[in-house]
Formats: structure tokens, C-alpha cells, sequence
């Protein structure tokens, strides 16, 4: 779920959404500014902190790195160290990192050729 105060009208309305129909809740994941491109980067073969923030070169060190937390926790990434000096970090799609991808490239394309924004 979200950040957001417990209490608050607009968390009662989320977690509703949410619990109506799982589509919500990966909507509102995937609204989260940057996540998109981040997980497109990694498919791109981005697969590292330094790869990745210069492939999005207006992203700040703190949203890159807590998107790519949420994609991890989510299992759309997995994170492994590799050893060396320094030790390295790299992020890989997951499978389901994978269809996701696939399919949002999809919504991606249908917003280019078949919406008018």
C-alpha cells in the first residue's frame, strides 16, 4: 500500500480499491513516477545503480533507489552482490518483471498509436 496517513479518507479509498480488484493496486504501483522507466531500463540490460542513473538522466539518487526497492519487493527485480573490489549490485527483471514489462509496453504502445493526448 502507500505511505499514507491511516486515518485519511484517501487511504479508506485506496484500500478499497485495492481490495475490489488486485488491477488497482498495480495501477497505483506502476502510476509511482519513474517505476516505469526504471523497470524498462533493466530490461534494456541497465542493470546496475550507475548504468541506471545515467540511462535516466533526470532522476534523483533517492527515487532511483527507492524504486527500485518497491520493484524488488514486489518481485519484479532481484538484486545480487557480486564479489570484487568494490562489490558490485545488480538488478535483473524477474520473470513476472518480465510479463509486466511486456504488457506495459503494450499499454505504452496502445497510448501512442490509438489514444489522442
Amino acid at each position: 500500500m502507500s505511505e499514507r496517513k491511516l486515518s485519511s479518507t484517501n487511504y479508506y479509498n485506496q484500500s478499497f480499491l485495492e481490495n475490489k480488484c488486485s488491477l488497482n493496486e498495480l495501477l497505483y504501483l506502476v502510476s509511482k513516477r519513474w517505476l516505469t522507466e526504471v523497470l524498462f531500463s533493466i530490461e534494456e540490460g541497465n542493470n546496475r545503480f550507475t548504468s541506471l542513473k545515467e540511462s535516466l538522466e533526470y532522476i534523483s539518487d533517492h527515487i532511483l533507489a527507492d524504486r527500485l526497492r518497491l520493484l524488488e519487493q514486489h518481485g519484479l527485480i532481484n538484486k545480487s552482490y557480486l564479489p570484487g573490489n568494490p562489490p558490485r549490485t545488480e538488478y535483473v527483471l524477474t520473470s513476472q518483471g518480465s510479463e509486466l514489462s511486456d504488457l506495459l509496453d503494450g499499454l505504452c504502445n496502445f497510448a501512442e498509436n490509438k489514444m489522442q493526448f
